[in-house]
């Protein structure tokens, strides 16, 4: 990443609102083009969703920063994240949380993630083909959960598996309209729904994936 494509990632990061230090410099320290294959490869600073095998998306670094400060990660979380895809989210959070637990469908996203993570030398993050609708019992519960892949209602798994003053943060809506992303809190008042804005993600889909064509 050269100082001007620098600058410009990072402008667009603060643009979108994001002011906690810790997750700036987690943006700046993980390369995005490190998660991206071919032609796409060069599109790795700007602010867009680009694709990545198996027919998902990489989400825009702005999006990424905003979803992350909105998780408020302490470096005490258990985090789990719903959507490996390329492992980029799972890669930021590593640098901010204890330990970050990624649960994906498609076990090539899987293989291609955990590559990554072994050369970046991550060692705190738990990554693992299983149906994310679910969640994962077996390490819950969790401090902070985020999901990377569109709900029609925050699912009822996950917020079980969610600790007493915990932070969810997901986004809602069909698949085919706008989303809205929600943080959600969990008082022991009950839940506590935040609003933050129109997004668009791929749907969140129950079960795990057939084998997929490799591609990208």
């Amino acid at each position: 990443m050269t100082p001007e494509e620098k600058m410009q990632f990072l402008y667009a990061i603060r643009r979108r609102g994001i002011t906690d230090t810790r997750v700036l410099n987690a943006m700046e320290k993980v390369d995005r083009k490190d998660f991206l294959t071919g032609i796409f490869k060069e599109k790795a600073y700007e602010d867009i969703p680009l694709p990545i095998a198996c027919g998902q998306t990489i989400s825009q670094p702005s999006v990424v920063a905003q979803m992350t400060q909105s998780l408020e990660v302490t470096s005490r979380c258990k985090v789990l994240e719903i959507g490996t895809g390329s492992g980029y989210q799972a890669t930021i959070l590593s640098h901010l949380a204890r330990r970050v637990y990624t649960v994906e469908r498609h076990q090539d996203l899987i293989i291609k993630a955990q590559k990554i993570f072994d050369e970046l030398k991550l060692t705190n993050i738990t990554a693992m083909r299983s149906d994310g609708s679910r969640g994962l019992t077996a390490q819950a519960p969790f401090d902070r959960i985020l999901l990377t892949a569109a709900a029609e209602d925050p699912p009822s798994p996950l917020l079980d598996q969610l600790k007493l003053d915990g932070i969810m943060v997901l986004p809602v809506g069909q698949s085919d309209s706008v989303q809205t992303m929600i943080k959600i809190e969990k008082t022991e008042q009950g839940l506590k729904y935040h609003e933050m804005g129109e997004v668009r993600f791929v749907p969140l889909i129950e079960g795990v994936a057939d084998s997929y064509k490799r591609e990208l």
